[in-house]
């Protein structure tokens, strides 16, 4: 058996953005965000991904900005480990050793260089109790540092990072929890406790969901249950308090957040809708609506100039002072399960799988982005608990990926199940998915299984569905006979077997052969005459996946039984050809070669082997690839082979693994080779730092510093450049464009610098100066006399005096309009750009 090598397991994006709330820096130009292992630190502008900040080995629990310096951040883990970080260059600078499992972080300006951290009361992570403690951060060079030292500030806390919160700049901190509400004072080192009671008088729940303090006065915001949101004032006294109730949120609070002057309190919840309070005018609000999904996070920047909502579909918007959407950052759509198997694009290479309610997502793994969703259900999705809505829950591709096939459905208690099969065509022209057929009510019962049958040469395409009403259908695309007629899909034929329930579904590479499941027998068809050829019930169990095998091991069909068997069948002798025990979660065939992979559960820990069914032993395998069980996962063909001459990694030369864990992290496996050629690649754009990164310069930099050099060359012969060209070109293209003056007054001054220069004898002494006044008090007649002047001293360079360009060749003499618009730019006053010069 080969064990892994050099190849190793690699995350690839998916994680949760919305897991906890962002943070925006300073100047509002990088947003930071924790998602699974690591901190993303995204561009606020570009929406693009800038660089990831790893070294926690597990999930990151919280991001904060450094009170004493903006650009560093701490980060905080279920590791037990506090780092300190340089985001901008992401740099880990410190490492601090808590040595208990971290579930929120939180920092004041006024306590210097001590933390406050939610741990659980035992050094347990399923433990339901936990204290908010304070942790003196050691002063010390080394980079890892141990900080032991804690103090505990309250017992009882919530694991919630929105419950706790600092008020007036770290006086006081709030914590809330369950129907108790507890205000610390550092000073008075003393705690008040607020109780509400359970319900109201109207049915509401009182319990607290998140809290906030305003920056400037005694004021506690929080938000609870039914939807109401209470403003405590006089807290410091625990007899003598008030709070005053708002009501717009029909459901719970999610989160609260003040501005940074106090003007305004923002709260957000499942309706999608941010809400905007004024400050001790709470009748006066504002409504950022549909933005897509339940609010779960606020984030507001330190200069209150951005916005940040954290939805429940794994998406962050970045808002313009609760007016405008600038920014939409989207991660891998998690809904509340995968219901269709991961699937790959055959046109695009996406990932897809269903995301938001009632959609397909199509998702990029190079880049880690979204590219777009497809509305299937294409019906208004009601942000309400408790309603059944049409739900998304099998796909497939053809081969060619002309044809999409979906199954949508909706459970409700007393009605019966409704269900819809859904045949999209892909549009040239649109460049997306058009629904060409609708066919309600496909089966009596659910939907078990769907595949197209994916044979290069088929004449036909053909769709084969499997249900729980015991029956399977093959549904045919009905030829076009008439260029105006579009083609449809109808059914061809419906197949049963002796009453049993059919699971599961496969179709043979060349499309000859379709193998269905009926429980414990497997049922082998022949889709050109729809002949039963055999059926195969060895051994007992029911069949839960179906593979045939590709190439060379065609001959082969693979199954994984209920009781934790995988068996592989000889089609030519159709007998049992081997089997062995393994609980297997997952079982899929390499669509590109004769490779099979099996996920295996065991000890709440995934294996992974990959094998050739004609051959006994695995050609790889992989122990505890993650943990919990894997239930979805597909091959990506490559673009370009790989040339790997390891036998533990030419698994990979034609296709690449990807599979969804239970934390929804796609995780993927990759060669030492692959990771060196990729950072290769990476080093070569890296833009050399003596280079000027401006726009213009990154553009249009080298070429245009090669052909000045051209132009200079050709012109050194003929006239003498201007000492001042280059410097005035330069500063123009570096200097501010909001400082510049409009461009056509700079046009003028550009074009005159391209000018070539005139001898003229005029140009000096108090003769030419004389000449000057009186040319400007003449009329044009008189202009016309000395243009014809000033022509015929052009002629004559030999009477320049000694002062002049005696050297240079006469020039081209100019027209009548050319030198009366030099003589114009000449009375231009360009003081300005000397002044500019000179600095």
């Amino acid at each position: 058996m080969v064990e892994h090598g050099d190849i190793r397991v690699v995350h690839r994006g998916g994680s949760k953005i919305n897991f906890r709330e962002p943070v925006i820096t300073n100047d509002s130009r990088f947003l930071l965000v924790p998602s699974g292992e690591c901190v993303k630190v995204f561009s606020t502008s570009t929406e693009e991904c800038v660089h990831d900040l790893r070294g926690h080995t597990d999930l990151v629990t919280g991001v904060l900005l450094r009170p004493s310096n903006h650009l560093q951040v701490y980060s905080c883990s279920a590791d037990g480990t506090v780092r300190l970080w340089d985001f901008t260059d992401g740099i880990l600078i410190k490492t601090f050793v808590i040595g208990y499992p971290i579930y929120s972080m939180y920092a004041s300006a006024d306590h210097e260089g001590i933390i406050f951290i939610v741990t659980p009361l035992q050094s347990d992570k399923r433990s339901e109790l936990f204290q908010l403690v304070a942790v003196q951060l050691p002063q010390s060079g080394e980079q890892l540092v141990e900080a032991r030292e804690l103090s505990g500030v309250l017992s009882d806390v919530s694991s919630n990072p929105a419950a706790i919160t600092f008020g007036q700049g770290g006086e006081y901190i709030a914590s809330a929890k369950g129907l108790q509400l507890e205000v610390y004072f550092f000073k008075k080192q003393k705690s008040y406790r607020f109780s509400l009671k359970e319900d109201n008088k109207k049915g509401g729940k009182n319990t607290f969901t998140c809290v906030a303090c305003h920056p400037k006065d005694d004021c506690i915001a929080t938000g609870h249950e039914d939807g109401k949101i209470r403003l405590w004032r006089n807290f410091n006294h625990k007899k003598e308090y008030t709070y005053s109730t708002l009501h717009w949120h029909h459901s719970a609070v999610s989160s609260l957040r003040f501005t940074p002057e106090g003007t305004n309190l923002l709260s957000g919840g499942v309706e999608s809708v941010l809400v905007q309070w004024r400050y001790n005018q709470e009748s006066q609000r504002d409504f950022l609506p549909r933005l897509g999904a339940a609010i779960t996070h606020i984030t507001i920047s330190p200069d209150g100039a951005l916005f940040c909502t954290s939805h429940s579909d794994n998406k962050i918007t970045i808002i313009q002072s609760c007016v405008k959407v600038s920014a939409v950052i989207q991660g891998l759509v998690k809904g509340e399960s995968v219901q269709t198997d991961l699937m790959l694009d055959p046109r695009s290479k996406a990932l897809v799988l269903n995301g938001k309610p009632g959609h397909l997502q199509f998702y990029s793994l190079q880049r880690d982005k979204l590219l777009y969703n497809l509305d299937i259900v294409q019906q208004e999705y009601i942000h309400e608990l408790g309603l059944q809505q049409f739900e998304v829950v099998k796909a497939a591709f053809s081969a060619s990926g002309k044809w999409l096939a979906t199954v949508e459905e909706r459970k409700q208690k007393i009605a019966e199940l409704e269900l819809n099969l859904k045949l999209w065509e892909y549009d040239e022209q649109t460049q997306s998915f058009v629904l060409n057929t609708t066919i309600s009510a496909p089966h009596e019962a659910q939907i078990t299984a769907m595949c197209f049958c994916q044979a290069p040469d088929s004449q036909t395409t053909m769709l084969v569905s499997t249900s729980k009403d015991g029956h399977f259908k093959a549904w045919q695309l009905a030829p076009v006979h008439t260029e105006d007629e579009s083609p449809s899909w109808s059914c061809n034929f419906v197949g049963a077997y002796r009453g049993l329930l059919p699971e599961c579904c496969s179709f043979s590479a060349d499309g000859s052969l379709l193998a269905v499941s009926f429980q414990e027998v497997v049922t082998v068809w022949s889709p050109a005459s729809w002949e039963l050829l055999t059926t195969l019930s060895q051994p007992p169990g029911a069949i839960r996946d179906l593979c045939f095998g590709r190439l060379s091991c065609s001959k082969y069909l693979l199954g994984t039984t209920a009781n934790n068997l995988l068996c592989c069948w000889n089609l030519l002798t159709c007998s049992l050809e081997w089997s062995t025990c393994m609980e297997t979660s997952l079982l899929l065939a390499d669509p590109l070669s004769e490779n099979m992979a099996a996920f295996c559960y065991q000890a709440g820990f995934t294996d992974l082997f990959v094998f050739k069914p004609s051959e006994p032993r695995p050609l790889f395998s992989h122990k505890a690839v993650c943990s919990g069980k894997v239930t979805r996962a597909v091959f990506a063909p490559r673009d370009e082979m790989l040339e790997s001459c390891e036998e533990s990694s030419q698994w990979l030369n034609h296709s690449q693994l990807y599979f969804l864990t239970q934390n929804m992290d796609l995780v993927t496996f990759t060669t030492k080779a692959e990771e060196d050629k990729l950072m290769a690649f990476s080093k070569q754009l890296v833009i050399d730092d003596s280079i000027t990164k401006t726009p213009f310069h990154l553009l249009l930099g080298k070429h245009r510093q090669q052909q000045n050099q051209d132009v200079a060359s050709s012109l050194s012969a003929d006239r003498t450049p201007l000492p001042q060209g280059s410097v005035a070109i330069k500063e123009l293209l570096q200097t501010p464009a909001h400082v510049l003056p409009s461009t056509s007054f700079l046009c003028s001054m550009f074009v005159q610098s391209l000018l070539i220069s005139i001898t003229d004898s005029s140009a000096h002494g108090p003769r030419g100066e004389n000449q000057h006044a009186e040319e400007e008090m003449e009329s044009e007649k008189e202009e016309e006399d000395s243009d014809e002047e000033m022509e015929t001293r052009t002629l004559r360079p030999e009477q320049a005096p000694v002062g002049s360009q005696a050297t240079e060749p006469a020039a081209a003499p100019l027209t009548k309009a050319q030198v009366r618009e030099l003589r114009r730019v000449k009375k231009l006053d360009h003081s300005w750009f000397s002044g500019l010069l000179d600095s």
